[in-house]
């Protein structure tokens, strides 16, 4: 099972994106505060359809609080500014994908101290600033089940 985290997320709509997708391929969702939103808004539960009730979801009151409850080295940080392409690292059962919110991402404090373990999804388009984080997001998800064989193999 890997573990989903969004960082501060500020778009109700790309929660329940992420966690409909968290809840298709058996993960664990991770939410740190503080939201962009109430988690019962009804942007909120419409993003995530009638799915809310079985994603498993811990809430955290802060990114301090997480850090420190998790193992660090089973992390990987996923910014524009990452340091290794998302699919040319390993992914192992129980990592934890982290992602930051919508308008700033991962703050320089957590990308600096984390720095060897930051990835990115490249965009090939340089006009693109950054990608929508529930795209992005489904996309590591994908390539760390994909990695993992689905959890079949």
């Amino acid at each position: 099972m890997f573990e989903i985290v969004l960082i501060n997320p500020e778009i109700p709509q790309n929660t329940g994106n992420i966690a409909r997708t968290v809840l298709s391929q058996k993960c664990r969702l991770h939410l740190v505060r503080p939201y962009g939103f109430k988690l019962d808004t009804a942007a909120v539960k419409r993003a995530g359809v009638d799915y809310w009730k079985f994603v498993e979801i811990t809430e955290w009151d802060s990114a301090d609080e997480f850090f420190a409850a998790n193992d660090t080295l089973k992390m990987h940080f996923f910014s524009q500014k990452g340091k290794v392409r998302y699919d040319k690292v390993s992914y192992k059962n129980g990592d934890f994908l982290i992602f930051g919110c919508e308008s700033a991402g991962l703050g320089e404090e957590i990308l600096g101290k984390y720095e060897d373990q930051t990835r990115f999804l490249p965009m090939l388009d340089g006009r693109v600033r950054s990608l929508n984080l529930a795209s992005a997001a489904t996309a590591v998800i994908f390539e760390a089940m994909k990695q993992t064989d689905f959890f079949e193999g």
